[in-house]
């Protein structure tokens, strides 16, 4: 606790939550944020409400922070929607749907305009997307570009409403959101966004199983972007590219830009996405026979995805773990895993659990289990829709 009482701060807890908040709004680490005089451990005690920073240090922090020192001490400040918005971002960043869900809905409740309202309803259909509910995803998605008032696609919310729609088997509305997006950002010169759908379309062409037109436009994303310094933008690059040479049988340069997608996303503390890197970075080491290597990939990336997956995610991650323990002669171990998973991913969309039950079925005749592995794969072809479905689309959205 505090050792004196404030004459300045409204509480010290709320002070240190309201810097915590910012600073991985900021994306800072507390040695980041440090500067002479005020040390990483110190603003550790600011932050768990152990200590209260004078006005002068709220003011430097506040200035490292784009923020007042005002809102650090009293929560009063004119942007204090911005902030809550900021802290909703790393909250879902994080996988606290619950945190964010209530810091949207502060944002909804204190909306100015339809801009706002457009963030919030936009960040619900993230929430809802993460909690496999996909149709209210789509309206929230909709919703906020219908409010966004603009024939501007965002990215962002190109790309979850197009995960969303993939999710739910309409990958020609996915595909046809990301082509209007695309012809958006060149018509109106924009380089930076013009690539970002670029990327988003190529994941929508190779599930689509068009690998041709995927590598052409890859390939030019690849050449304008690759020197961005949005960190952000180059995983999308190099996950892309990853699933793109798995598809062509290139094991090794598919390992490798899943490797540095993997590093991107690690400095950006993204627990959602680096944990799906993790998964598609161990199907690959999987497929090159690397079992050992894989297994180790997934029990590192699994708290991330238990942090912040849905539970049909968290299913299909472990139906990794479970064709690692089968190819190693763990059979006892798969089985119990296999079981588990089978009882979860019936609730998945069709196309994921058909995929899915395909995997398991991998699982089994490993375990030379052939009467269930054959009785999966049948489940598996009824359930498919598509006749050239891809093994890496199941459940792996871009970072």
């Amino acid at each position: 606790m505090p050792r004196q009482k404030s004459t300045h701060v409204d509480d010290p807890r709320a002070v240190g939550e309201r810097l915590r908040v910012a600073r991985e709004a900021a994306g800072l680490s507390q040695r980041q944020l440090a500067f002479t005089g005020c040390s990483p451990a110190y603003i550790s005690r600011i932050e768990s409400g152990d200590r209260i920073p004078s006005l002068q240090l709220l003011r430097e922090l506040g200035r490292r922070l784009g923020i007042s020192e005002d809102y650090l001490a009293t929560g009063s400040d004119p942007r204090e929607r911005e902030t809550h918005v900021l802290g909703a971002e790393v909250a879902l960043r994080l996988g606290d749907l619950e945190l964010a869900e209530s810091l949207y809905t502060t944002v909804l409740e204190e909306s100015s305009g339809d801009a706002e309202r457009a963030v919030a309803r936009a960040g619900f259909g993230e929430i809802a997307f993460r909690r496999s509910e996909p149709r209210l995803a789509i309206d929230h998605f909709e919703a906020a570009i219908e409010l966004s008032g603009s024939e501007t696609l965002d990215p962002d919310v190109a790309d979850s409403l197009g995960r969303t729609y993939t999710m739910m088997g309409e990958l020609e509305s996915a595909i046809g959101v990301f082509e209007r997006g695309l012809e958006d950002a060149e018509a109106d010169d924009d380089v930076l966004r013009a690539v970002q759908f670029m990327v988003l379309l190529g994941q929508a062409l190779i599930d689509a199983g068009d690998f041709d037109r995927a590598a052409e436009l890859l390939g030019r994303a690849l050449a304008i972007g690759k020197d961005f310094q949005s960190p952000g933008v180059r995983a999308r690059l190099y996950w892309t590219q990853s699933r793109l040479r798995a598809e062509r049988n290139e094991p090794e340069p598919a390992a490798r830009y899943a490797r540095a997608a993997l590093e991107v996303l690690r400095t950006i503390e993204d627990t959602y996405r680096t944990g799906r890197a993790h998964q598609l970075l161990a199907h690959i080491e999987l497929d090159r026979g690397r079992v050992e290597e894989a297994l180790g990939t997934l029990e590192e990336g699994r708290p991330l995805l238990e942090a912040a997956g849905s539970p049909v995610e968290r299913a299909q991650y472990r139906l990794e773990e479970a064709r690692a323990l089968a190819k190693l002669g763990r059979k006892e171990e798969a089985a119990a895993l296999a079981m588990q998973i089978s009882g979860i991913i019936v609730d998945a969309h069709p196309e994921d659990a058909a995929r899915s039950y395909a995997t398991l079925a991998e699982v089994y005749e490993e375990m030379e289990d052939r009467g269930r592995a054959r009785e999966l794969t049948e489940l598996a072809a009824d359930l498919l829709r598509s006749d050239n479905p891809n093994r890496y689309a199941a459940g792996k959205p871009a970072p």
